[in-house]
């Protein structure tokens, strides 16, 4: 079984062009409101608010909606490069490079305000 995630989204649409760029594969089903992308090891589901029992409501009334600092962490070799590229592709930038103890990172958003880590070991 492939790990997976999903994140809420508020356009299926960009969600899905976005992770494409990433590396994902758009792999179905596609349903209003729903879409699921596999890569990088990993299953990617994606809904929007309302959209099938993961935008539904919790039971205190709280609706699902995209954000928060909760990520995906994809490896790259290059996070200067690859901040490059996806920036100049039009993805968000939250955090410019950061160098840590186990490597560099750098954190984008997707079209809905979901983060991504590019995280590049050291």
């Amino acid at each position: 079984m492939i790990p997976g995630f999903r994140y809420i989204v508020d356009d299926i649409t960009a969600a899905v062009a976005f992770y494409r760029e990433l590396g994902f594969e758009d792999v179905g089903p596609r349903a209003s409101g729903f879409a699921m992308l596999e890569g990088h090891g990993l299953r990617l589901m994606l809904n929007t608010p309302g959209a099938g029992g993961a935008g539904h409501a919790a039971d205190d009334g709280k609706v699902p909606s995209p954000g928060g600092w909760s990520r995906i962490q994809l490896e790259v070799a290059d996070v200067d490069q690859e901040l490059r590229r996806l920036s100049e592709a039009g993805a968000r930038v939250r955090t410019s490079r950061i160098d840590g103890r186990g490597g560099a990172q750098a954190v984008i958003e997707d079209p809905a305000g979901n983060p991504v880590e590019l995280f590049a070991p050291a």
